[in-house]
């Protein structure tokens, strides 16, 4: 599933992540949805812990210059770190304002900690058909 709001093309994958995902290919191969396996999944965790977040959502909630943004952080770097205002939540838990955006950018959630989300998107490689 591509992002639907626009962006601009990222820097090439790295070499540890491409590798890891060969690696995982066939454990998610037929899949309907992607699912990340735990080794990757605490190692997402790990290398986002110490960093601060990059994208913040304010009052006005997930609008679509944030959904812009976020899409366009993933194609950059695949992991995104995003902080959210108690305002943004708008009475809703922030796992499921989390859920909607992972869903929407076609991001895999990662973590859930308070009001800062973790998403992760695999990049496409140049020549890599899409299922």
């Amino acid at each position: 599933m591509s992002c639907p709001y626009p962006t601009k093309k990222g820097a090439p994958l790295g070499n540890h992540m491409l590798q890891l995902w060969e690696a995982l290919a066939n454990t998610t191969k037929g899949r309907e949805k992607e699912m990340i396996p735990s080794k990757l999944r605490r190692r997402i965790k790990r290398e986002l812990s110490s960093e601060k977040p990059t994208i913040w959502v304010g009052k006005n909630g997930a609008t679509g210059q944030v959904m812009a943004e976020i899409c366009r952080q993933l194609e950059e770097r695949e992991m995104v770190k995003i902080k959210m205002l108690k305002s943004a939540l708008k009475n809703k838990e922030a796992k499921a304002l989390a859920s909607e955006i992972a869903q929407q950018t076609g991001a895999s959630l990662i973590d859930v900690r308070g009001h800062t989300i973790t998403l992760y998107k695999r990049r496409k490689v140049e020549g890599e058909k899409s299922l």
